[in-house]
C-alpha cells in the first residue's frame, strides 16, 4: 500500500487567522506532493502574499504556491471546482458557504476538506477549580476578540457556583480591553444578538472598555439567558460571554449537543475523571479538558456535525491531501 498526492489542491481562507489559515493547509499539501493554489480572504491578502515570497526565497519551485487574490471569491472559486486538473478543495470559512461548495463539488466527486462555524460550549462543574475555569475561559471567549471559530460561545456553569464564578469572571471583563472586529457589519451582529437577548430577559452583568472610534464591541457578559435564544443557538464571533445555569448534567447535556455545530468544546471540573466522561458525551471534534486551548499543530483539527469534513494538523492533514493505494500483489 502506499499514498499518492491527491493532485491540484484549491485553498480557501479565511481573514481571522491568515497566517495560521494558510500555512495549515499549505504545509501538508507541499508535503504531500500536491501543487496548491490559494485564494486569502479579500479583508487579508497581503499576509498570504508575503507568505508565497518566503516560500519562494526558500527554494519552492515556481508554480508550486499560487496566490490568487480577488475582491470577487465567488466567481473565483466557481472556475476552479469547474476545472478537471483541480482535484482538492481544503476551505475554511463559514457553514453557509461550505454548504454551497459542497453541492458545487459534489458534481466533480471532488476531494473536500470542510472547516466550517462552531458554537463552543463551555462547561463548569461544581466542584471546578474556579480561578483556573476563568482564565480559560478569559483565553477560550476573548482570543481575537473572539472572533475565531473555536470561541466559546455559550457557557454552561453549574448553579452551585453560578454567582462566584460570574463574579470573578466579570471583575476580569471589566479590565478587558478587546481588539477591534472585523469590519462595522460586524459590530451590527453582536450588538443585534445582545439586543436580542436582553429583549428577552437576559441581564447584562459587566462591560469592558472600548475606544472611542473604531469597530469595537466591548467585552460583555451576559446573564439569565436560556438556551432556546439566538445569542445561544448563532455563533457569536465576537466578545460575548452568555451564561446558562444548570443542575442535571442530562439536561445540561442534552443543551449543549442540541446545536448544528459541533467544532470545540470546554470543561472544567475538579476530578479529571468526571471531566473526560462529560468529555466524550459532548458531540465536538475537538475538547479542551480543564484548559482554554485546543488547537495544536501535532493533534487532528476538525468537527463533527454541520462544522465541517475531515482534518487538518497531525498525520490525518497530510492524509487529507492523499489517495490511498493498495497493492494487491501475487508473489508466485
Amino acid at each position: 500500500m502506499t499514498h499518492q498526492p491527491v493532485g491540484i489542491a484549491a485553498l480557501v481562507t479565511p481573514w481571522n487567522f491568515p497566517a495560521a489559515m494558510a500555512t495549515r493547509k499549505i504545509a501538508p499539501a507541499l508535503a504531500a506532493g500536491c501543487t496548491v493554489v490559494l485564494k486569502p480572504a479579500s479583508e487579508t491578502p497581503l499576509t498570504a502574499l508575503a507568505i508565497a515570497d518566503l516560500l519562494t526565497a526558500a527554494g519552492v519551485p515556481e508554480g508550486v504556491v499560487n496566490v490568487v487574490t480577488t475582491d470577487s471569491p465567488a466567481e473565483v472559486v466557481t472556475t476552479w471546482l469547474a476545472d478537471d486538473r483541480v482535484r482538492k478543495l481544503s476551505f475554511t470559512g463559514s457553514t453557509r458557504v461550505g454548504h454551497t461548495l459542497l453541492r458545487q463539488s459534489a458534481d466533480r466527486v471532488l476531494n473536500t476538506s470542510m472547516e466550517l462555524g462552531g458554537n463552543a460550549p463551555f462547561i463548569v462543574t461544581a466542584d471546578a477549580d474556579l480561578d483556573a475555569a476563568v482564565a480559560g475561559a478569559m483565553i477560550a471567549k476573548f482570543r481575537n476578540g473572539g472572533q475565531a471559530c473555536t470561541a466559546a460561545n455559550r457557557f454552561f456553569v453549574h448553579a452551585d457556583v453560578l454567582d462566584d464564578f460570574v463574579a470573578r469572571f466579570g471583575a476580569a471583563i471589566d479590565k478587558l480591553e478587546v481588539a477591534p472586529l472585523i469590519s462595522a457589519k460586524a459590530v451590527t451582529g453582536v450588538s443585534g444578538l445582545v439586543d436580542d437577548a436582553v429583549a428577552d430577559g437576559a441581564r447584562i452583568t459587566n462591560t469592558g472598555p472600548v475606544p472611542a472610534d473604531g469597530w469595537y464591541y466591548p467585552a460583555t457578559l451576559l446573564v439569565d439567558v436560556e438556551p432556546g435564544f439566538r445569542i445561544v443557538r448563532e455563533e457569536i464571533f465576537g466578545p460575548v460571554a452568555p451564561i446558562i445555569s444548570w443542575r442535571d448534567e442530562q439536561e445540561m447535556l442534552a443543551q449543549v449537543n442540541d446545536s448544528e455545530y459541533g467544532l470545540a468544546a470546554y470543561v472544567y471540573a475538579g476530578r479529571l475523571q468526571d471531566a473526560l466522561r462529560i468529555a466524550e458525551s459532548v458531540e465536538a471534534g475537538m475538547v479542551g479538558v480543564n484548559r482554554g486551548v485546543v488547537s495544536d499543530p501535532a493533534a487532528p483539527f476538525g468537527g463533527f456535525k454541520q462544522s465541517g469534513l475531515g482534518r487538518e494538523g497531525a498525520r490525518d492533514g497530510l492524509r487529507e491531501f492523499q489517495e490511498t493505494q493498495f497493492f494487491s500483489v501475487d508473489w508466485t
